[in-house]
C-alpha cells in the first residue's frame, strides 16, 4: 500500500467515459442498464490494483446551479442532457460505492471539479501525493509536482498521464497558464465564450508570449497583427470572465477529512446485493473476505442443486473395438450429453470438427476430418436414440443433419429422445433474458467463468491444412461442458417444477428444438428466375420513382444520401419543408421525421417508397440472387 497515495475520481465524467466506451449495453432482467456502472468499476479496481493508494474519494455534480451558473447564465448551455439511460446508472452507482465504503462527495453549487481542485490541494498540503482520474482536461490545471493528473483519451482504456513538467512538455504551459488559455480560446463543451475568432494555436501562442491573460490585455499594444489585436482588446471582459469561469475553485467548503477517505473492508453483505441488483456475477466471483480468501460473496446462498464435478477418461472412437465399447456403453445408459464441434455454416455445408459424446465419466470422441467412422459413430446414436443432453442442441443437430450423418425418416419420428437442453430451459424460466450462454448462466448460477467454446475454435480453419490434432482439448472441453450442463440442469429444473414451467419445457419447447434444426437443415426451395423478375420489377419502378422525384425538385440529387436529401427537403432555398432535428451532419431525414411530414409535400411520399422497395431489392433480392450463385459455383 502507497500511504501517500490519494486517488480522487471525477464520478461523473468517468460514468459518462464508461458509458460511451461499452459498445454493447448491459441491461438487468427488470430492465435497469448497467454497462456504465460495469465500466466505471473496472477502471476502479484497475486504479486500486496499480497505484495501491491507502486514500480514495469520488466527486459528483448536483442538477443545483453553480456560481459560474449565476456569472454567467449562458455556462454549460447547450450541453446534451444526459441520456436515460445513463442517468438511471447514477445512483446504483453511489449505491455500490457506498457498499465498499468509498467516500463520496457532491456539494450545491460547486462542480465536481471544485471538490477534486479542494481535496487535491489539501492532500498535497498534508504532504500525499494525489492522483486525479478524470476525462474532463479542466482538471489538468490542478498538476503539480507532487498531484498528477490521469486523463482518459480514448474511451476507458488509454490515458495520459501529466504533472507539472508533463504539462510543459506537450502544452508549452503551466498547469497554471492552462487556465488563461481556456479564458482565451473558451471552452465549447462548457460554452465558455473566450475571444471569439481564437483557436488553440493562436491562444496558446499569446499565453506563451505574454503568460497570463492579465498581462496580454495590459500588453495588447505589442500584439502586431491589428486583426488581432482588434479581437484582443474589444474582447477583454469576455477574457477575463471566461478565466474566472474556467478556473477550479480549490477552497470549496466541504467537510474534507483525511481519515474519511481511508479504503478499507467493505460491507459485503450489502455489496453482494449490489452485485445481485446489477447481475454482476463476474464480481461476485472475485468478491473477497478475508477470512474465507477468494469467495463470491454469495456461496451462503448456494444453488438448489449440485455442482457435478467428475474426473473423465477418454476415447477416440477409430476403430472396431473402440466402436464397440463406445456402442455398448450407450446401450447400457441409454443416455449422455451430446457435443458438436462444427463452425456452423448456415451458408453452405456446416463442417464438423469433432463429436463428443459423454456417458458416465468417459468421453467418446470422434473427429471430423478423414475419419471413417465418424458415420458409425452417428449411426450409433442414431440407432440407439439415448436420451440427450446438451446446451443450445439445435447447433448440435443441424450440423448432424445437415451433413446426413443423422436422417429423419418420416414426419412423425424422431432423431432423438430430447431430455434437457438447459438453453431452452433457461429460456422458459426467463424469456427476456437477452441471451442464454453456458458461461453467463455458470457464472449466476455457480459464480465461475466457463471457457467459451470459440476460443477452441480460433485455428480450426487450419486443421485440414496441417492435421492439427485437437482431438485432447475437444475431449477436455466435453468433460468440462458435460459437467457444466448437469449441474445447470439439476438447478433449472427445480424451478421448472416450482414456478410450473415444466409442461411447457418438456412437451412444447423441447420437441420444437428438433423440428427448428431440421428446417435449418433442409431449408426451402427458391425459384431464381422469379426473384429475378422481382428484382427487375422492382429495378424499373425505383426508376420511376427517382424520375418522379426529380421531377418534384426540378433538379437530380443522392436520394441516398442523408445529407443532400435534408438539403433538398429542408434549406429554404430549396423546398423549405419544417426541419426536425438537425444532427451534426446536416438534417435529420429518418422515417419518423419523414412520416410527420407526408402531409406538406407529395416529395415525401415517393422518397418514402424508394426507400421501402430499395431495402427489399438490396437487402432480399439482391442478396439471395448473389448468395445462391456463390453456393452453387464449384469449389
Amino acid at each position: 500500500m502507497n500511504e501517500k497515495k490519494i486517488i480522487i475520481i471525477d464520478g461523473n465524467s468517468l460514468i459518462n467515459r464508461a458509458y460511451y466506451a461499452m459498445q454493447k449495453p448491459m441491461m438487468t432482467k427488470d430492465g435497469l442498464y448497467t454497462h456504465a456502472v460495469y465500466g466505471f468499476l473496472n477502471i476502479l479496481s484497475k486504479a486500486m490494483k496499480d497505484y495501491e493508494p491507502k486514500y480514495m474519494a469520488i466527486t459528483f455534480d448536483r442538477k443545483a446551479p453553480t456560481f459560474r451558473h449565476l456569472e454567467y447564465e449562458d455556462y454549460k448551455a447547450g450541453r446534451r442532457k444526459m441520456p436515460l439511460e445513463l442517468a438511471m446508472q447514477l445512483e446504483p452507482l453511489k449505491d455500490v460505492l457506498a457498499a465498499m465504503k468509498i467516500k463520496c462527495y457532491e456539494m450545491d453549487g460547486f462542480e465536481a471539479d471544485d471538490l477534486i481542485g479542494t481535496i487535491a490541494k489539501r492532500s498535497e498540503e498534508q504532504g500525499l501525493e494525489p492522483l486525479i482520474i478524470t476525462g474532463d482536461k479542466d482538471a489538468l490545471q490542478l498538476a503539480s509536482d507532487s498531484i498528477s493528473v490521469l486523463i482518459t483519451k480514448k474511451g476507458i482504456s488509454e490515458f495520459g498521464l501529466y504533472d507539472r513538467k508533463a504539462m510543459i512538455d506537450e502544452y508549452g504551459l503551466t498547469p497554471e497558464q492552462f487556465i488563461d488559455l481556456k479564458g482565451v480560446m473558451g471552452d465549447k463543451s462548457d460554452n465558455i465564450p473566450g475571444i471569439p475568432g481564437i483557436g488553440i494555436k493562436g491562444g496558446t501562442e499569446l499565453i506563451k508570449r505574454f503568460g497570463s491573460v492579465e498581462n496580454m490585455l495590459a500588453e495588447s499594444g505589442q500584439i502586431k497583427a491589428p486583426g488581432l489585436r482588434k479581437k484582443v482588446e474589444e474582447n477583454a471582459n469576455l477574457a477575463l470572465m471566461s478565466k474566472r469561469l474556467a478556473t477550479i475553485d480549490t477552497n470549496a467548503p466541504i467537510e474534507f477529512k483525511l481519515e474519511d477517505c481511508i479504503i478499507s473492508e467493505p460491507d459485503y453483505d450489502a455489496l453482494c446485493e449490489q452485485y445481485k441488483r446489477l447481475e454482476f456475477n463476474s464480481f461476485l466471483k472475485k468478491l473477497k473476505r478475508p477470512e474465507e480468501g477468494e469467495t463470491s460473496g454469495r456461496e451462503a446462498e448456494e444453488p438448489s442443486g449440485e455442482r457435478i464435478n467428475n474426473k473423465y477418461s477418454y476415447l477416440k472412437v477409430e476403430n472396431d473395438e473402440s466402436l464397440n465399447s463406445f456402442y455398448k456403453a450407450v446401450e447400457k445408459e441409454g443416455k449422455g450429453v451430446l457435443k458438436v464441434f462444427s463452425d456452423g455454416n448456415h451458408r453452405s455445408i456446416p463442417r464438423i470438427y469433432g463429436i463428443c459424446f459423454t456417458v458416465n465419466n468417459v468421453v467418446y470422441y470422434t473427429s471430423g476430418f478423414k475419419n471413417h467412422f465418424l458415420k458409425a459413430f452417428c449411426s450409433v446414436i442414431d440407432k440407439l436414440k439415448p436420451e440427450i443432453y446438451g446446451h443450445e442442441l439445435i447447433g448440435d443437430y443441424y450440423a448432424l443433419l445437415a451433413n446426413e450423418l443423422i436422417l429423419k425418416r418420416d414426419p412423425s419420428g424422431i432423431l432423438f429422445k430430447t431430455c434437457a437442453d438447459t438453453a431452452i430451459c433457461s429460456y422458459v424460466l426467463e424469456s427476456s433474458r437477452k441471451e442464454y450462454k453456458l458461461n453467463g448462466l455458470m457464472n449466476e448460477y455457480f459464480h465461475e467463468d466457463f471457457r467459451d467454446e470459440e476460443a477452441l475454435n480460433g485455428a480450426n480453419e487450419q486443421l485440414a491444412l496441417f492435421e492439427e490434432d485437437k482431438s485432447l482439448q475437444y475431449m477436455e472441453y466435453a468433460g468440462r461442458y458435460s459437467d457444466a450442463v448437469l449441474s445447470l440442469n439439476s438447478v433449472l429444473l427445480k424451478r421448472t417444477e416450482t414456478e410450473g414451467a415444466d409442461k411447457v419445457y418438456r412437451e412444447i419447447e423441447l420437441p420444437l428444438i428438433e423440428v427448428l434444426a431440421s428446417m435449418e437443415a433442409a431449408g426451402f426451395m427458391v425459384d431464381k428466375d422469379i426473384l429475378r423478375s422481382i428484382g427487375k420489377t422492382l429495378s424499373e419502378r425505383l426508376s420511376e420513382l427517382e424520375n418522379d422525384i426529380y421531377a418534384s425538385v426540378g433538379e437530380e440529387f443522392n436520394i441516398n444520401s442523408p445529407q443532400q436529401l435534408g438539403h433538398i427537403l429542408f434549406d429554404p432555398e430549396k423546398l423549405g419543408l419544417p426541419a426536425g432535428k438537425k444532427t451534426q451532419r446536416g438534417y435529420s431525414t429518418s422515417a419518423e421525421t419523414l412520416e410527420a411530414l407526408k402531409e406538406a409535400h407529395p416529395i415525401i411520399n415517393l422518397i418514402l417508397e424508394y426507400r421501402t422497395l430499395a431495402k427489399l431489392k438490396g437487402t432480399y433480392i439482391s442478396f439471395q440472387i448473389r448468395h445462391l450463385q456463390r453456393r452453387h459455383q464449384p469449389n
